[in-house]
């Protein structure tokens, strides 16, 4: 399932990032671009991550994955979600919800770092 959720989160980032290059070109500002341009990168970063942990969680199961992926997951709902919809021309206060979706993905990979150092104990 891991695996599955990963794939469909690089699919979405390359979609979304093509219609940010070529769809929104022509009809939003530079900074509608530069949210959307931002969103793609952390969605593309983060979606490689989660893949990177889907295959650590085959390779070393007893290694405790889900709450990282999980906070990962939402992190890229909410901070991606809230600036594509930003860019999309939707009201600029729901750049509130942005540093909530940046927390949640800076705590799922330090859970995942104080799993992993529990784990070499």
């Amino acid at each position: 399932m891991w695996i599955a959720i990963s794939a469909l989160n690089l699919a979405f980032a390359v979609m979304l990032g093509a219609f940010g290059a070529h769809g929104l070109k022509t009809r939003a500002t530079e900074a509608q671009l530069a949210w959307w341009h931002t969103a793609t990168d952390y969605f593309f970063y983060h979606a490689l991550g989660l893949l990177a942990l889907a295959i650590l969680a085959r390779v070393l199961p007893q290694l405790p994955i889900k709450a990282s992926f999980i906070l990962i997951q939402v992190g890229i709902l909410f901070f991606c979600g809230s600036l594509y919809v930003m860019a999309l021309g939707l009201p600029r206060f729901l750049g509130a919800i942005t540093p909530i979706g940046g927390a949640l993905m800076i705590a799922g990979w330090l859970v995942l770092a104080w799993n992993a150092f529990k784990y070499v104990k």
